[in-house]
């Protein structure tokens, strides 16, 4: 992370999650929608791995010191980290639409439902089940919406990063139509 221009961009992806993350829709107790997954997904493609859980680790500290709700929780921090993680690990080398769907649909069941839930279930005292179906409606409700808009956004601002030298062309976009036989 010697790079200067990576160092600022980091920082720059942070603040902007940070001020997207006081956007949300609330839809039940201890239940929202965010857009910030944008950034986190856009960030686990551009940055390596010990890179992506440095950032993880510092915004998700940096955005509870800055807009605490309740006590500091590790649990939401380990979310974070497996999150981009699991972004990482299939959006870094090759993006496409599969690779997409699939990292988000792990992220949203995995660490959002099933993680979230029992995280919820330590601090606000409720059963288990009662988070999970929730977050579960929720979050497959939302899992389709959130891949179209991260694919249009991820094509408008793939080539930007791809000029900019941020990504490689293996990391840009492209549907099976685009692929060469």
């Amino acid at each position: 992370m010697r790079e200067t221009k990576k160092i600022v961009l980091m920082a720059f992806l942070m603040a902007i999650q940070i001020v997207i993350s006081f956007i949300f829709l609330p839809v039940g107790e201890n239940l929202k929608i965010y857009f910030t997954f944008i950034i986190v997904m856009i960030a686990a493609i551009i940055f390596n791995g010990y890179e992506v859980l440095i950032y993880a680790v510092i915004e998700d500290n940096i955005a509870f010191f800055l807009y605490p709700q309740g006590a500091y929780f590790f649990g939401y921090t380990l979310s974070a980290v497996l999150g981009i993680l699991i972004y990482h690990l299939f959006l870094h080398d090759k993006v496409n639409i599969k690779r997409i769907c699939l990292a988000k649909i792990l992220v949203n069941l995995f660490v959002n439902v099933l993680l979230g839930s029992l995280w919820s279930m330590i601090l606000y005292s409720k059963g288990y089940l009662y988070y999970l179906v929730s977050s579960l409606v929720k979050n497959t409700l939302m899992l389709p919406l959130e891949i179209i808009i991260f694919i249009v956004i991820y094509k408008l601002i793939g080539p930007l990063l791809y000029k900019e030298g941020l990504i490689k062309k293996s990391q840009l976009l492209q549907s099976k139509n685009d692929q060469p036989q």
